[in-house]
């Protein structure tokens, strides 16, 4: 058993190797958890959450690495969640965003961790909000989130992050894709990336056009802005901090960010509490209450739902 009030202060202190073993003890679900959590509830809320999300293939790596040279020339902490495809044999993650961002490796104002979705859909690992609590803890002042890139189950991210960032490219079938998947509907700030190449303001119209059809914006409301980048060459990096820091400022002046952060809290305790029942439930087969139930189902003395009723009654008392 490690002491979580060492690594809680090594956390705050900047060492990469205690950040490591906090998320290590949110990924593997450890015994721990509840005091890790206890321990930094009250060390965090000062991070800034950008998610990235967008199709396979559209340099998403390469942006979240241009993001975090261009914080870190602001002077700002960054830490990098990139949650990546599980392997079929360890469960572990399995293209390590870390190696596409070694530039950054012996930076001590980065943290880089790839996370396993472990079969979790919506891009995100199941363990994403307590690692990006752990960052935030760490002192990180911005928190990249850097999603899988599995198309329609891509939105997820608009769950977790402070700002949604949908990054698309040319010639890839972007503007259908993004009607498909409802990215139209989480995005705060789209990046047409690779905009060297052939069709790019093609597909910034299509995407402004797109979005123009699915608006019902109030005065004042956010519009999402779109920049145009070549993220392999640094080229418009900056303007999309300079979107991500507008859209900050507004949330902030309007009382959203407050609300989206209120929300993310509803729903991570909502999943913890589910999960809880879920496991409580599974730990019934074979018990006397659930053949019981089952039995009276049978036997047309019950119906599922009031069985259903009573099962959840009894756990919740019990």
């Amino acid at each position: 058993m490690q002491d979580v009030s060492t690594l809680v202060a090594q956390a705050r202190e900047g060492r990469p190797r205690a950040v490591a073993r906090l998320i290590s003890l949110v990924e593997g679900a450890s015994p721990q958890l509840r005091e890790v959590m206890a321990a930094l509830a009250p060390l965090t809320g000062g991070a800034y959450v950008v998610g990235l999300t967008g199709s396979p293939g559209v340099g998403k790596s390469t942006s979240t690495s241009a993001l975090v040279t261009a914080y870190r020339k602001q002077g700002k902490r960054v830490g990098v969640l990139a949650v990546d495809p599980s392997s079929p044999f360890s469960g572990g993650a399995l293209l390590g965003d870390r190696v596409r961002m070694s530039e950054h490796a012996s930076d001590p104002g980065v943290y880089i961790r790839s996370m396993a979705t472990r079969g979790h859909l919506g891009g995100l690992a199941w363990a994403a909000p307590q690692a990006i609590r752990v960052l935030d803890a760490a002192g990180c002042d911005v928190i990249l989130v850097e999603t899988v890139g599995v198309g329609q189950s891509e939105v997820e991210i608009a769950s977790q992050a402070d700002t949604s960032v949908v990054l698309l490219a040319p010639g890839m079938g972007d503007g259908i894709q993004a009607a498909k998947a409802g990215i139209l509907e989480i995005g705060d700030v789209y990046v047409v990336n690779k905009a060297d190449r052939d069709g790019a303001d093609a597909t910034a119209r299509e995407l402004n056009h797109m979005l123009g059809l699915g608006e019902s914006r109030g005065p004042g409301d956010w519009r999402p802005p779109i920049v145009k980048t070549v993220a392999a060459r640094s080229e418009g990096i900056d303007e999309v901090v300079e979107a991500l820091e507008k859209h900050r400022a507004w949330m902030e002046e309007r009382g959203v960010l407050t609300e989206r952060r209120l929300s993310r809290a509803s729903r991570e305790v909502e999943t913890i509490a589910v999960t809880a029942l879920r496991e409580r439930i599974g730990d019934l087969h074979g018990d006397r209450r659930l053949s019981t139930l089952a039995e009276r189902i049978v036997a047309g003395e019950l119906d599922p739902y009031r069985a259903a009723d009573e099962l959840v009654a009894g756990l919740t008392q019990g």
